[in-house]
């Protein structure tokens, strides 16, 4: 079957969703100081250091922002046969007490946010987590509500919604992949189905050494 490409967001639409993400944030948390900002690696990692400079603009205020790889905490690790392609987590603030908004790219299942909170408590105990995702395409598999989206989109639970984003392929868009026979274990990089990611794995759950500052081990 021919795979047919629908775009959803392109750069506008992209910038636009994140702006109305970034006050919508502020509206919500009259603390910006208290604020943190965790990006899901790769392509929500991007996203949230985005948001982060749209804050910076409006309030004046720097919001820390940390990378986070949530492989190794994947509730399906130990049933694939290929090691997952590991990347650093840097959260070099403490999140003791702060309100902290984990954004990711695309929300599916809600597993991939899942092992995200499960990372974040092993730094501390923050005074929140709020999701932030740009793209909510349903079929949640776990209870899991974001609490800031820049789109929702119907889909199949076989189509891949593909972020593009200048940082890694030169230009930001959102487009659907349909006719394809993938399912939800078919998509890399997070929950999304972007290009270019590395296949989750068999691997133990970390030991608590990821990189922190004044966050408990």
């Amino acid at each position: 079957m021919t795979a047919k490409n629908t775009n959803i967001l392109d750069e506008k639409g992209i910038s636009r969703a994140l702006a109305r993400i970034a006050h919508e944030i502020l509206e919500r948390n009259s603390d910006v100081k208290s604020l943190a900002i965790v990006g899901v690696l790769t392509r929500g990692a991007h996203l949230a250091k985005r948001i982060a400079l749209l804050i910076e603009k409006l309030e004046g205020v720097t919001v820390p922002v940390g990378l986070m790889d949530i492989s190794l905490y994947r509730d399906d690790v130990h049933q694939k046969l290929d090691q997952p392609v590991i990347q650093r987590t840097d959260i070099l603030f403490p999140v003791k007490d702060k309100n902290i908004i984990l954004v990711d790219d695309v929300l599916f299942t809600g597993r991939t946010v899942r092992a995200a909170l499960n990372h974040i408590v092993d730094f501390g105990r923050p005074r929140t987590i709020q999701l932030a995702v740009l793209v909510d395409r349903g079929h949640r598999e776990l209870p899991i509500k974001p609490d800031y989206v820049g789109v929702n989109i119907p889909t199949s639970r076989t189509d891949q919604v593909v972020l593009e984003v200048k940082e890694k392929e030169g230009v930001d868009r959102v487009h659907i992949v349909s006719g394809e026979e993938n399912g939800p274990d078919d998509q890399p990089d997070s929950e999304a189905g972007a290009a270019g990611s590395g296949k989750r794995g068999r691997a133990k759950r970390p030991a608590r050494k990821a990189v922190r500052k004044g966050g408990r081990r």
